[in-house]
């Protein structure tokens, strides 16, 4: 009887180990977004480096242009506009911003994995994101806000969605989010 008892009891446990009085726990991706703080440039260029290395140099970064997240983990996402000035016209086009993550994101749909990058905004509403080697990774497609109230140079917002945000340049924007957990 206690056998049979003690099997139940384990049952009726692992059956409730994911709620909490009875609603389900959130998985450890929406824990970490729903706590996560807005980096404005002020706070992001505490932590930013001064100056970045893409495809065999190094460019100063622009404090002032710059944003991110903390999660409720502590890992950052950080974006900054770079000078780019010494780099050719084409790589100027493509390349103007740097992003450090130090969380697998979801942006328009491509996933991308912890680490540095050179991303930018091009007139043809396309984000390119590229390894640090100049490589291009993916092409996600950006859109225009024509009701942003403040556009700036450079800024992260959140959507209205849970968890996701816009990274802004200008009116243009791109969208975000912290990938799901395998």
């Amino acid at each position: 009887m206690r056998t049979r008892l003690l099997i139940a009891a384990l049952l009726v446990t692992g059956l409730f180990a994911g709620t909490v009085d009875g609603q389900s726990k959130p998985s450890q991706t929406e824990a970490t977004v729903s706590t996560a703080t807005i980096l404005n440039a002020v706070d992001a260029q505490k932590i930013f480096p001064a100056s970045v290395f893409f495809k065999g140099q190094t460019a100063p970064t622009q404090a002032r242009n710059s944003g991110g997240l903390r999660l409720a983990d502590q890992k950052l996402v950080l974006v900054a506009l770079v000078d780019n000035s010494g780099y050719s016209s084409q790589d100027q086009g493509r390349y103007q911003a740097y992003l450090i993550t130090e969380v697998s994101l979801d942006i328009d749909g491509h996933r991308l994995a912890p680490g540095a990058y050179g991303c930018g905004f091009t007139s043809d509403d396309i984000f390119p994101v590229m390894d640090v080697g100049g490589h291009e990774l993916f092409l996600a497609h950006s859109k225009r806000d024509a009701e942003i109230r403040r556009p700036m140079p450079l800024q992260i917002q959140a959507s209205g969605e849970s968890g996701l945000y816009r990274l802004y340049s200008g009116r243009n924007f791109v969208t975000f989010r912290v990938a799901a957990t395998n």
